[in-house]
């Protein structure tokens, strides 16, 4: 994949965000849904062939369409940039943190609960102001790492073919990944390919939180402890390192009791700032653009180095 690809389908979502209608992520999350509600049984195996069939065919038709445009490498190049472009979702995230962080400034917590399900999976009802404001950051941190990152990450790595293999694991876990009585055993496998697909994303998206600490008044030593010491006792593999990064980059306390659909859950404190407020949405929606700018002119700098 030509490092231009990466660059400009990542201004693209800076400058237009997720498409409006016919996005092809919502209609792969059609074609999952409808096949999932067929497929289902209570067994990791069952669910396994499913997610696995479903990111391979994923991945093979863009690598045939791929293919089929080598000999118009205009076209191709606009396909590869679209695929970028689609897979990220960096825009979106900003203005679902946005919106949350005005419909809490302005005292609209009924709004505001009514928005959060755009950023996060918990029961919406129990989320008083602060737990909204801390909802909102710790949703701005991963999905930096999910939805940017990671991305980039796989483009770079394995083209066209690999964003959009990795854009449908990702979007199975958030379908069947759950911790639910429905999915524990039937999502599993999805769960872990998503963990293990974000694996080196979250540690470079942690890494790039950190270097950039100073600039909104964290100390890098606090982000670094945050993130690979406070963050070891997180049941995320992945969540708790980028989680720490932000928390220790912003100075803030994340963590504590989460509440979902399924049962209560708790999270490990990470950092020893303070509890974040409506105005520490803001600030880490500005370290989520500097990180994803960083690790789109990252990936970039590396797909150029290969091609050399």
């Amino acid at each position: 994949m030509a490092a231009c690809a990466i660059a400009v389908g990542w201004v693209a979502d800076r400058l237009i965000g997720d498409p409006r209608r016919r996005h092809p992520v919502a209609g792969f999350g059609q074609i999952a849904g409808a096949l999932e509600q067929r497929a289902w049984r209570p067994s990791r195996t069952v669910g396994a062939l499913y997610a696995l069939s479903l990111i391979g065919s994923v991945m093979a038709a863009v690598a045939t369409l791929d293919r089929a445009l080598t000999r118009l490498p205009h076209m191709r190049a606009a396909f590869r940039t679209l695929v970028v472009w689609t897979a990220l979702g960096g825009r979106s995230l900003e203005r679902a943190a946005a919106a949350l962080a005005d419909a809490v400034k302005g005292g609209d917590l009924e709004r505001a609960r009514a928005l959060a399900p755009a950023l996060v999976g918990r029961d919406p009802s129990t989320l008083d102001a602060s737990e909204l404001c801390r909802a909102a950051v710790e949703s701005v941190a991963e999905n930096t790492s999910d939805a940017v990152v990671a991305p980039l990450l796989w483009a770079a790595l394995l083209g066209a073919p690999g964003v959009a293999a990795y854009r449908a694991a990702n979007t199975l876990d958030a379908m069947v990944g759950q911790r639910s009585e429905r999915y524990s055993r039937f999502g599993w496998a999805a769960a872990r390919l998503d963990d293990l697909a974000n694996w080196p994303a979250a540690r470079l998206s942690a890494l790039l939180a950190i270097a950039w600490a100073p600039a909104l008044g964290g100390r890098r030593a606090d982000a670094w402890h945050a993130a690979f010491v406070d963050g070891k006792a997180h049941p995320s593999p992945n969540a708790g390192r980028v989680e720490g990064a932000f928390a220790g980059a912003l100075a803030l306390t994340l963590g504590g009791l989460n509440h979902y659909p399924h049962g209560s859950e708790r999270r490990p404190t990470l950092g020893a700032g303070t509890p974040p407020g409506v105005s520490d949405i803001a600030r880490a929606v500005r370290l989520a653009r500097l990180v994803g700018a960083s690790a789109t002119g990252l990936t970039a700098l590396l797909v150029w180095s290969l091609r050399r």
